[in-house]
């Protein structure tokens, strides 16, 4: 295994992003005319880092069994677990203009991978026993993204149906687990430097169920669809307004944590505008695109710039759910 590096299982976050921003490309072109090539190159980007994660993840398991185990055992890393599914629906959706049977067969393994780890993940957090300084907006990962990515995708392959039994699964566990995590944050002690990043996260379910929501469904954008926007621009807003606080945590790669909200909040507006919406989210939309291309564009800055000065830590070190001496988990490893 020397020559492999021990990739964290959070790297798949960058396939969120790369992809959801090369999605909001190919919306552009359609809305606004833009160059389709560069939502086609950022869409290849995305596709070839899930590529390489993918085999590195399996190699992980495959000759380095003891780390994956304790990654996914641990309070705070083992969620992040479900973006492996995640991200292959995601990759699903950007081939599906090439290939229909391709992007069928990924999608089909990606949601099963996605609903069997959110029914496992789940079944063990019904059990009780958790330190409340490991809730995180990371919790939202299994049950709700994956239900609401599996949900536009089966839109997307034509199965509208089954796209709004996921879109159902995905709105109530959200809501479910957004009570207990705000709880957390009113109450629990205040979060590690280290884990503030994954607040990114927060910002993600109302804009991703935005879009599963406007792809189940027809016609112009309804209540709900602009209800859920507006719940997206309120965390949008509470997000800027905490990145002071956020970025005590220096740039590592957990910072793409914000990545998937940040590509789905422009691309709910740019469906809307696209489906004839010409008020307040046309304004917008301009606006929020911008900010997704910004916002990705740092991220990509910062990865590389950790690459090449050595700080991207590939090799993980052992991960275990000890607790620090406060009776908080430890932090997620960078």
């Amino acid at each position: 295994m020397s020559s492999l590096p021990l990739i964290p299982v959070s790297f798949f976050g960058m396939v969120l992003g790369l992809v959801g921003l090369g999605g909001g490309w190919r919306l552009a072109h359609r809305v606004w005319g833009l160059p389709a090539v560069i939502g086609e190159v950022l869409l290849a980007l995305g596709v070839l880092v899930w590529a390489v994660l993918i085999v590195l993840y399996a190699a992980k398991w495959l000759l380095a069994r003891d780390a994956a185990r304790a990654e996914i055992a641990h309070p705070v890393q083992c969620c992040f677990a479900g973006l492996t599914g995640v991200a292959t629906m995601l990759v699903a959706a950007a081939l599906l203009p090439l290939s229909q049977a391709l992007a069928t067969v990924l999608y089909a393994a990606g949601a099963a991978v996605t609903l069997l780890f959110a029914l496992w993940r789940s079944g063990q957090l019904w059990q009780g026993e958790r330190e409340a300084g490991a809730t995180t907006a990371i919790l939202y990962l299994p049950a709700v993204a994956g239900s609401f990515v599996t949900g536009t995708g089966a839109a997307a392959l034509g199965f509208t149906d089954w796209g709004q039994l996921a879109f159902g699964a995905g709105l109530f566990s959200w809501l479910a687990i957004e009570s207990v995590l705000l709880h957390r944050l009113y109450h629990g002690p205040v979060m590690p430097a280290a884990l503030r990043p994954t607040l990114g996260i927060q910002l993600a379910p109302p804009v991703v169920g935005a879009v599963c929501y406007l792809s189940v469904t027809a016609g112009p954008p309804d209540l709900v669809a602009h209800a859920l926007l507006g719940y997206g621009l309120l965390q949008a807003l509470l997000l800027l307004r905490l990145l002071p606080w956020i970025r005590q945590q220096p740039f590592a790669p957990s910072y793409w944590a914000f990545s998937f909200g940040v590509t789905a909040l422009a691309n709910a507006a740019l469906i809307m505008v696209g489906r004839g919406d010409d008020g307040a989210v046309a304004t917008l939309a301009p606006v929020l695109f911008l900010g997704a291309n910004i916002a990705i564009g740092l991220l990509m800055a910062g990865t590389l710039l950790l690459l090449f000065r050595g700080g991207l830590k590939l090799e993980q070190r052992p991960l275990h759910p000890a607790r620090l001496p406060d009776g908080q988990p430890p932090p997620a490893a960078p």
